[in-house]
């Protein structure tokens, strides 16, 4: 699974003359946390470019409240593209985490200069296609794997996760990183398409097993080597020592399987 963006995003792989004209393209805007920069359905055609903070991209599920969150994007990621490209609404919402600068570019405006710029345009080919890609993954993993399998992949994913830069500042609901994963319950079962209580009820496993261990809005993990294991899958009891009654792995609960 991928919930994070390419590992060079769009304003990274431009030169510095490229930056340059794309900055003097549009404006800078401040978003508070939890407000939309981007919403599923609107007809706006304009780009975003997260200058600091993070974000969410979502869709709304079969279940109304209920929202799958397909990416976090940090500083130097490209939002909105798709629309400016194609004309068609919106196909996801894009929402502040914390508090999000960004710079904000007019479609028509980026459309003509990413005709006059082939080597940019070709960045954001290949980020649809990493994007697509990862897309991809998703599907695969919502209809084959468990939600204590997808649970620990993305977990695993953003406790890898490095810092966006060294000018991004922290935030009081910032991006995970580290060994810690900071989002809340809810969030977490947003990112693996599952409800909160089948979330919840993975976490009490892993913390059983002394796999992780949890706060207010934390998931510090304890043992990343045997989250790792689940996360690829091993359920058995052979490799791995120290945790469970058998010397080995956890053993999934029927109802996780």
């Amino acid at each position: 699974m991928g919930l994070l963006g390419d590992e060079t995003a769009f304003a990274r792989a431009l030169t510095a003359q490229e930056n340059e004209s794309v900055t003097a393209l549009g404006i800078r805007k401040h978003y508070p946390a939890d407000v939309h920069l981007l919403t599923a359905g609107d007809r706006s055609s304009h780009v975003a470019i997260i200058l600091r903070g993070w974000v969410t991209v979502s869709v709304a599920t079969d279940r109304g409240a209920t929202r799958l969150i397909l990416g976090l994007r940090g500083p130097g990621e490209l939002l909105g593209e798709m629309a400016a490209l194609d004309s068609h609404p919106r196909s996801a919402t894009v929402q502040a985490l914390g508090p999000v600068e960004a710079l904000v570019i007019p479609g028509d405006a980026f459309r003509r200069f990413l005709a006059q710029h082939p080597r940019v345009s070709g960045l954001v080919i290949r980020q649809l296609t990493f994007r697509l890609r990862s897309a991809d993954q998703e599907r695969y993993s919502l209809a084959s794997l468990t939600v204590l399998q997808r649970l620990a992949r993305r977990l695993t994913e953003l406790s890898r996760a490095e810092p966006a830069g060294p000018y991004t500042p922290p935030l009081p609901r910032t991006a995970p990183m580290g060994t810690a994963v900071h989002l809340a319950q809810d969030e977490l079962a947003a990112t693996v398409g599952a409800t909160r209580e089948a979330v919840a009820k993975a976490l009490r496993l892993l913390r059983s097993q002394r796999i992780v261990r949890t706060g207010n809005r934390v998931v510090e993990i304890l043992d990343p080597k045997l989250l790792s294991l689940l996360a690829d899958g091993h359920d058995g009891h052979s490799g791995h020592g120290g945790h469970g009654g058998h010397g080995g792995q956890p053993e999934i609960p029927e109802q996780q399987r």
